[in-house]
């Protein structure tokens, strides 16, 4: 008869939901988890490649009655994203392991810098999220009957949590679900827009010479200065086509290797796509002379002009309306695929809790996903799902982290010359050029927006900056404290190996959890050694090898973290060897600490029945919910477990 339980209903949801497990040290695992430049170009490029939607409209709109000039913004346009793209280029050069913005203003330029970069990017991604969930769903409704208005904002709620529940699943899992719409998409409006345009062949060529002379006659109407002004507004208020391409440099690790050469790939699929369609529907406006019409996008506009009003242009149109408002489902995917990897290199670099680079079942970063679906919801509903509220919070803070990575390549290129590198000076000026590009568009769009809602997005990367630095101290604080607990505590081994002492299973047994700081551990066991002299005569070392962001890169990364975990249970193995103690050690591996030490805990008090197990808890005068936020708490967790299974565990307090 099997001894396994039967799942509970939860346990039977969550499998139904989320799927099967998956064992990060199956040797193929990096290939079921990782992107092709295909898969890439559609999860992380979806975000630029919806921004044509309503990019190109509020450029060409800003133009006014000087509709011509819009030839200028469309090749503007164009230059700017290969600019760009050629940028972060570089950064997935540099940083092949992902982290992007992030990691080039914090290695490149200082870590306050990078935590600027970080927050600005954390709020840019809830709010790709809320802003293409509104969009789409405003897209969706302005085909249906007025009546069901009222339904929208209940409409956007849902469709953000089915987005956070697809992705729970993984990566890879969620861009396939999403795939047949992003490529829709995609060729209907490539094709839309190569028949507009040779549809009106005629007056295409003549196009450029008109747009000079009339520039000419306006430039003597109104002077050069108003009008190269009136220019670089419109320029700046398309600023939102070009969000989403910082995405590849964010999650080169999720890429198939090589990574360097499939992120590159996937940037020119994502320049390629997102210039031609930006520019092109900008010529579309301006060959079929588009007007604003009450009620209607200028996309719809200019697409009924194309497909006309025939059954089967109607039909056309719906289609087509139809597949702009799921891109924008699958563009706010991407804030759910990007967002919770900065949050997990934050993380890492202690500016956020520990647990958002922790990896889920499925090799995910469950609680950053989480915590992004909320993040999302909240704003949606504090808003009220208003798309023009939305967007203008979204336009700004993904140009200050475009600025500061631009900004940390001339540093690098600047410090980098050197005859090895003959074309540095290339890619400083290179670097700097598109520096200056960015910079400006942040610095129009910030101005011209301030007071109409950009203020709150400064108001909420400051806020995050500041629980950040918060959280910061109180890890710095903590660590220095474990790190002389360490000092103190380290025990001196032999030159030579003790030889092993032999193991009674009978004998009374302590079994000592051991986590990543040493001290903790030392503390422990001493504390079992002078409360019980004399009393156990086998001590059994468990520790857990926890596969998180920052080991599940590579193989490398994850023998190394076996590596150290065995070294350390060996060092605790052979410390009561010196003294004639029977010890061992057994270490697992996985990605929830109190899962792998549950079932060792199972394993060994199988084989040593007489066992009791020990682990230990900080403790701090201002203890509160903070604290037990900022760390796991694994021992609690793990004493409910293992009471529940009729097992002893022993929490000795260690006041820091």
């Amino acid at each position: 008869m099997s001894n396994e339980r039967p799942m509970s209903i939860t346990a039977r949801l969550r499998h139904y939901l989320i799927g099967d497990p998956l064992n990060p040290f199956t040797p193929n695992i990096m290939q079921h988890v990782s992107l092709i430049a295909l898969l890439a170009w559609v999860g992380l490029g979806a975000d630029g490649l919806s921004s044509s939607c309503y990019g190109p409209e509020e450029a060409y709109i800003a133009l006014g009655t000087h509709t011509h000039l819009a030839l200028y913004v469309a090749i503007a346009m164009a230059v700017t994203v290969f600019i760009i793209s050629i940028g972060y280029n570089q950064v997935i050069e540099l940083f092949p392991s992902g982290g992007g913005g992030y990691k080039v203003a914090t290695q490149l330029l200082g870590s306050y810098v990078g935590l600027v970069s970080g927050a600005a990017l954390l709020i840019d991604y809830v709010l790709t999220i809320t802003v293409s969930t509104a969009s789409g769903m405003d897209a969706l409704f302005s085909l249906m009957p007025h009546g069901l208005l009222q339904y929208k904002l209940l409409a956007e709620v849902f469709a953000i949590i089915f987005l956070l529940t697809i992705n729970l699943r993984g990566m890879k899992e969620s861009i396939k679900f999403l795939l047949p719409i992003f490529l829709g998409f995609f060729v209907i409006h490539v094709g839309l827009i190569i028949y507009g345009i040779s549809a009106h062949s005629k007056a295409l060529l003549p196009l450029i010479p008109d747009t000079l002379h009339n520039t000419k006659a306006l430039a003597k109407a109104m002077g050069w200065f108003p009008l190269i002004a009136l220019m670089l507004h419109a320029y700046s208020l398309g600023s939102g086509t070009y969000t989403g391409l910082e995405a590849v440099s964010n999650n080169v690790n999720r890429l198939t290797e090589p990574r360097v050469r499939t992120g590159k790939w996937t940037m020119f699929y994502m320049a390629l796509s997102l210039s031609f369609t930006a520019s092109g529907i900008i010529l579309l406006y301006l060959l079929w002379q588009a007007k604003p019409e009450a009620g209607l996008t200028l996309n719809a506009v200019v697409f009924h002009s194309i497909l006309g009003d025939s059954t089967t242009g109607k039909l056309a149109l719906i289609v087509t309306l139809a597949l702009e408002a799921g891109l924008l489902f699958v563009a706010a995917n991407t804030g759910f695929l990007g967002g919770p990897s900065v949050l997990a290199n934050m993380a890492v670099d202690g500016w956020v809790p520990n647990r958002f680079r922790h990896l889920s079942t499925r090799l995910v970063v469950q609680n950053g996903v989480i915590l992004f679906g909320l993040a999302a919801l909240g704003i949606l509903y504090w808003s009220g799902g208003q798309v023009s509220f939305l967007v203008i919070l979204y336009s700004i803070n993904v140009f200050i982290t475009f600025s500061l990575s631009l900004l940390g390549l001339c540093v690098f290129w600047a410090k980098s010359r050197s005859a090895a590198s003959p074309f540095w000076i290339f890619r400083l000026s290179f670097s700097f050029f598109a520096f200056l590009i960015t910079t400006c568009i942040l610095c129009i769009t910030l101005f011209s927006k301030f007071t109409q809602g950009g203020w709150v997005t400064i108001v909420l990367t400051c806020a995050v900056i500041c629980l950040c630095l918060i959280i910061k101290k109180h890890y710095r604080k903590v660590e220095a404290k474990l790190q002389q607990l360490d000092i103190q505590l380290k025990q001196p081994l032999p030159e030579i190996k003790p030889a092993d002492v032999p193991l009674d299973p009978q004998q009374p047994t302590a079994v000592i959890l051991v986590g990543k700081s040493s001290g903790i551990a030392m503390h422990t066991l001493l504390c079992v050694l002078r409360i019980f002299p004399r009393h156990f005569k086998n001590f059994i070392f468990l520790s857990a090898g926890i596969v998180d962001v920052g080991s599940f890169t590579g193989d490398k990364a994850l023998q190394a973290m076996r590596q150290e975990v065995n070294q350390t249970l060996q060092y605790f193995a052979d410390y009561c060897h010196q003294y004639g103690i029977a010890a061992q050690a057994f270490a697992a591996y996985g990605t929830d600490t109190v899962d792998e030490l549950a079932k060792l805990a199972e394993d060994v008090s199988t084989r040593f029945p007489n066992c009791i197990f020990f682990a230990s808890k900080l403790i701090s005068e201002n203890d509160n919910w903070m604290m037990r936020l900022l760390h796991n708490e694994t021992a609690v967790a793990l004493q409910r477990q293992l009471h529940l299974q009729g097992k002893e565990l022993v929490i000795l307090p260690m006041r820091i």
